[in-house]
């Protein structure tokens, strides 16, 4: 695990994304475009100096010619070293706005090649942010706004539900008891490596306390600036989304032939206002 701290404005935008796999057949190539337009233009009436990003791992399809599901990768890219070379130009345009890069289950499986990922960061100039990442936020002045829990990710978040509706609530629950523990004092938490777009914000419940003039009601919610425990209720937590299409032409992919069903492609953008998460933004790949 790393722990990297930022200053930053009071109001700006957190890019939210991961698990583009480079070399994929199968990779969404004009969606990876999008992103980066999108990180370098105005966005919620910001200009793009105040959008910045963490990419939470597997930027590398990293599959070996001796693993069955070669037939998916690109023969251009289709050698680790074409991949990698691929993805520091893919990333290289927005490499001054991300705040990590974090190590994932694909690029972990090169292990006895060395770092993969520290390497692409060490050229990018880009922190390294291991499997996991805690980010502090500061305002300008040094002082903690809020803190941010960001993991590549494990395991599968499923739902067997047969409504939608809780289908849906299902997994964004199975998200936030996968997270919730993770770290006691961060605001924000994100993970990918499942391919799903799923969020949960926090939950704000009614009470009412005398405030000594009276009886007056109030809301919970978590304390400003975040320097001790937050209430697993009062956090933000994502799935970060991939840019790893379904189907292909001719040819079929490994998720598949595994009976996957389709997901949407897309990332997160977290709104940051007065120095603290508003609201995730899902934005779905055209």
């Amino acid at each position: 695990m790393e722990e990297l701290s930022f200053n930053h404005p009071y109001d700006w935008n957190l890019f939210l994304f991961g698990d583009d796999h480079m070399g994929a057949s199968l990779r969404y190539n004009k969606g990876w475009s999008q992103l980066v337009d999108m990180m370098h233009s105005e966005y919620d009436g910001l200009p793009a100096s105040r959008n910045f990003g963490v990419h939470h791992g597997d930027f590398i399809e990293a599959i070996m010619v001796d693993d069955p599901r070669w037939t998916d990768v690109e023969t251009k890219e289709g050698t680790i070293l074409g991949q990698i070379h691929e993805s520091i130009r893919a990333l290289d345009p927005i490499k001054k706005k991300l705040l990590a890069i974090l190590d994932g289950n694909h690029t972990r499986k090169l292990h006895r090649f060395g770092l993969i990922t520290k390497k692409i960061c060490d050229d990018l100039g880009v922190d390294y942010g291991t499997t996991t990442v805690k980010l502090t936020y500061n305002n300008k002045k040094g002082e903690c706004q809020f803190k941010h829990f960001a993991s590549h990710g494990f395991g599968t978040i499923n739902s067997q539900a047969d409504d939608p509706e809780r289908r849906r609530m299902g997994m964004k629950l199975a998200l936030k008891k996968r997270l919730k523990n993770k770290s006691g004092d961060t605001l924000l938490n994100s993970m990918g490596h499942t391919h799903k777009l799923i969020k949960l914000e926090p939950s704000k419940e009614l009470f009412l306390a005398d405030n000594g003039d009276g009886i007056q009601q109030y809301y919970t919610g978590a304390p400003h600036g975040n320097s001790g425990y937050i209430h697993p209720d009062y956090k933000f937590y994502c799935n970060t989304g991939s840019f790893l299409k379904l189907y292909g032409d001719g040819f079929s992919g490994y998720a598949e032939c595994a009976g996957y069903d389709p997901l949407e492609l897309g990332f997160y953008i977290c709104r940051v206002r007065r120095g603290q998460p508003v609201q995730l933004d899902k934005v779905v790949l055209d």
